[in-house]
């Protein structure tokens, strides 16, 4: 297996049901799933428990972390691999939320290690499509301190604190651990974070399990993973400029740029050191390596190995656009 050249590798979507999920992975971006309410697509995971296994190619069948043991820095990039060595440093999804999520906050990598001995969870959302008068959650409203935060939650009207954004396609949210965050209804984003699955409830609207029980809150936990600090605007600006890379987030975590083109696209990956996830959004393209052509269609994720350092992205349809996910 060593032997063979890497090439672009796609994985089997971990398809998630959740209480306020919907359908539009399926109708969208094409998931293929048998579950009711489909909250999530795990495109590229090496979670304990969701561990991605490629779907293209001769190494269709293997799971991630197998391939990081023997590809090592040739799949992730000997920077890359040094710092994480057989974990994967991100995890990507899509979300379709078609009820409210919960009012939720992520520790930071300190907290994260000494609680659960695990990584803390910065995250960013582009949002991919969206209900009329959707709205996302990102940070406070007013100035707020410990003391007010919890007046207001133990009063039930947290909610009045919360600082609520209208969004339309193509909207940016980074969300650093600590700060207090909720998708709305009738919201579908895709999601880069770091490889964490520790979440902290808030609050969730007196929602019940499919137990009939009250779902849980970490309320006590979560008090001391929230940052406090106030912003007057939580949105990412960004320019896309057509046929090249433009800059959305960059954070010690990951980098994340927008590609919208219409025309062939040389891409150098020289200098990085480090694997590219495409996320597709719209469009569908091919993308053409030495020796190798793969074909990419709406909605589908794919992992280019940290040794593919030069590619071509040849556009199959009018424009595609492209989320451009790295480490630096």
């Amino acid at each position: 297996m060593i032997n063979h050249q890497l090439y672009p590798l796609k994985f089997k979507p971990i398809c998630l049901e959740k209480i306020w999920g919907g359908n539009r992975l399926k109708t969208l971006l094409g998931k293929k799933y048998d579950t009711k309410n489909c909250g999530e697509s795990w495109e590229i995971s090496n979670v304990e428990g969701s561990i991605s296994v490629v779907a293209n190619g001769f190494l269709k069948g293997n799971g991630l972390s197998e391939l990081i043991e023997i590809y090592m820095g040739d799949l992730v990039g000997d920077k890359v691999y040094e710092k994480f060595g057989t974990e994967f440093p991100l995890l990507i999804k899509f979300i379709d939320a078609q009820d409210n999520l919960s009012i939720q906050v992520h520790p930071n990598d300190e907290l994260s290690k000494e609680r659960h001995n695990a990584f803390g969870k910065t995250e960013m959302w582009y949002v991919v499509d969206v209900a009329d008068g959707a709205l996302i959650n990102s940070g406070f409203n007013q100035p707020v301190d410990r003391e007010k935060y919890l007046e207001y939650l133990e009063n039930g009207n947290l909610t009045d604190l919360l600082k609520y954004d209208e969004i339309k396609v193509g909207d940016v949210f980074f969300i650093p651990a600590g700060r207090i965050h909720a998708i709305g209804k009738g919201t579908m984003v895709a999601e880069i974070q770091q490889a964490s699955d520790v979440t902290y409830r808030i609050f969730d609207y007196n929602r019940k399990d499919d137990k009939g029980n009250d779902r849980e809150l970490h309320t006590g936990l979560a008090l001391d993973a929230i940052d406090f600090s106030f912003l007057n605007d939580y949105k990412t600006k960004y320019n896309a400029e057509l046929n090249k890379s433009s800059g959305i987030v960059s954070c010690k975590y990951f980098t994340t740029n927008i590609i919208e083109f219409n025309q062939p696209i040389e891409k150098d990956y020289n200098q990085l050191d480090s694997f590219v996830i495409y996320m597709t959004l719209d469009g569908d393209f091919a993308i053409e390596t030495e020796g190798s052509t793969e074909k990419v269609t709406k909605g589908e994720t794919v992992l280019i190995p940290a040794s593919i350092e030069f590619l071509k992205l040849i556009p199959q349809t009018g424009k595609v656009i492209l989320l451009e996910v790295y480490i630096q």
